[in-house]
């Protein structure tokens, strides 16, 4: 009986734990306009044999050799990593605030499609071990500064309605031509 009580509670919990990730008010966007009309070819979710997570994803997409915590990420390629405030092909992404203070995530940065929206390649974005290809990412900062993003959810077909801090751009690392092929 108290099995079946706590499969329940779990079972009621999961859209709640799900939304915390895409779906709830963050840091107010101070971007005024409409959100672009996603391009979504080629986007798609993949299910790797084994769930996987942003950080050990991220470092073997992008070469950028840095462990621990994707919230340490940003101080931790400091003098190691050129660092950027704007989106290059195969730099990572570091969000902050992803699921709580010090929390981040972290991403490939795949194509560059305007000056307000990029693709990227990253893992575990809604706590479910898969990976999201060619996810669009938009820049929502008032001044056009990558400060602020919003994430393409392709599971709703929307836009999530949180906002994230982005701490900068990591990279990318030196990589051969045939790998930036391969970004694309």
């Amino acid at each position: 009986m108290v099995g079946s009580l706590l499969r329940f509670a779990a079972a009621a919990s999961f859209p709640f734990l799900l939304a915390a990730c895409s779906g709830s008010p963050g840091v107010p966007s101070s971007f005024q306009g409409p959100l672009p009309e996603p391009i979504i070819a080629g986007t798609h979710i993949e299910m790797p044999d084994r769930p996987t997570e942003c950080v050990p994803y991220a470092r073997a997409r992008s070469g950028v050799d840095i462990y621990g915590d994707a919230g340490t990420w940003w101080a931790k390629a400091e003098g190691v990593y050129e660092r950027n405030s704007t989106p290059r092909l195969g730099a990572v992404i570091v969000l902050t605030g992803y699921a709580g203070p010090g929390r981040g995530h972290v991403g490939v940065v795949t194509a560059l499609l305007s000056d307000r929206e990029i693709r990227i390649d990253h893992a575990n974005w809604l706590d479910d071990g898969a990976i999201y290809v060619g996810d669009p990412v938009v820049d929502v900062s008032a001044d056009n500064d990558w400060s602020e993003v919003r994430v393409y959810n392709p599971k709703t077909g929307s836009w999530g309605i949180k906002t994230y801090i982005v701490q900068g751009f990591i990279g990318p690392a030196a990589s051969t031509d045939a790998d930036r092929v391969a970004l694309n």
